[in-house]
């Protein structure tokens, strides 16, 4: 058994939510992967004589792989699912994953890696298309998901069972008399493997399957579960801690935060009431300069109020996300 780091980076560039991801060298994909999964999280193994923590490893890692420097890192959850990885299946050892969520600013997130042609940034909703809601509900999830999900459940052996995983889907879902929940990325993500709608599902069960073009890219082993856990975290975790700053420009619009806040959170934003929640909470401070980038009316620029951190005990945008069918 092998212990494996592997970190979801994640910057935002153009009001876009984006994930570094590594292109091993053509030739290098890896071993037992289809030619389609080569797209994977900045990863690799744990050395107990070099490496003093599992996050020093971590940055080790990422810094040789990206030439990123981290800032914040926090550990995520760890996985260890039998033949999460495709050569554990030919008789290789088997890897135990400790995923971990790290943030980066805009500047690093587009100049980040030190060969172009092996790291890239991509927008994660490129691999999770049914969690952007800005636009309204995506049209896949009934297009695609409902049915499949339908499916799965009509699938079941018997009424009680029918009965459990329904309501697990309406409540993961917002379906039926449900509520859209943000935060309930890795829900979705799972009841998708489980009901064979996702290529990972395909690829494990040895099945072809087209399943990669209508549920989003895939990526190498678990990873996309990994992004799926680091998504829902960082959702949870922007309404009541400051962790959106770590992802902003050192100064900013009111507008530009709002967009980022909604980039991540995958919905829209009542303008009035997020700016009166932003002021409330001693968020951020206007810094006497205004900006002309916006293309109208010069904005207001305004920086993180560190001080708010010891003045309440959970600073954070709880600004409901709007979203609708």
């Amino acid at each position: 058994m092998v212990i494996e780091l592997a970190a979801a980076i994640v910057g935002l560039a153009d009001e876009a939510p984006k994930i570094l991801l590594l292109r091993p060298a053509e030739g290098k994909g890896e071993a037992g992967q289809p030619l389609g999964l080569r797209l994977g999280l900045p990863c690799g193994p744990f050395d107990p004589a070099g490496h003093r923590t599992l996050e020093e490893g971590l940055r080790t890692w990422v810094r040789e792989q990206t030439d990123l420097h981290l800032g914040y890192v926090e550990q995520l959850y760890t996985f260890g699912d039998r033949f999460r990885d495709p050569t554990e299946r030919v008789g290789g050892p088997r890897p135990v994953s400790v995923g971990y969520l790290a943030l980066v600013r805009q500047t690093a997130a587009k100049n980040a890696g030190r060969n172009p042609g092996e790291a890239a940034w991509g927008d994660w909703y490129r691999y999770f298309p049914w969690e952007d809601w800005r636009d309204g509900a995506p049209p896949m999830l009934d297009a695609v998901m409902a049915p499949g999900l339908d499916h799965w459940i009509q699938d079941a052996g018997d009424k009680a069972e029918r009965q459990r995983r329904r309501e697990r889907v309406n409540l993961a879902f917002g379906f039926g008399a449900g509520a859209w929940d943000n935060e309930r990325v890795l829900d979705r993500y799972e009841l998708l493997y489980e009901a064979g709608l996702v290529f990972e599902a395909a690829f494990d069960r040895s099945q072809a399957a087209d399943a990669q073009i209508k549920s989003g890219a895939a990526l190498i082993k678990d990873h996309r579960r990994i992004l799926a856990t680091a998504m829902g975290r960082l959702r949870a975790k922007i309404k009541y801690r400051p962790v959106i700053f770590e992802v902003m420009a050192p100064t900013f619009t009111l507008l530009q935060l709002q967009r980022a806040v909604e980039a991540l959170s995958g919905g829209r934003l009542h303008k009035q009431n997020f700016r009166r929640l932003v002021a409330h909470e001693g968020l951020v401070e206007p810094t006497g300069q205004v900006s002309s980038a916006t293309g109208g009316r010069p904005a207001e620029l305004f920086r993180f109020r560190r001080e708010v951190v010891h003045e309440r005990p959970a600073p954070g945008v709880r600004a409901p996300v709007k979203v609708r069918r």
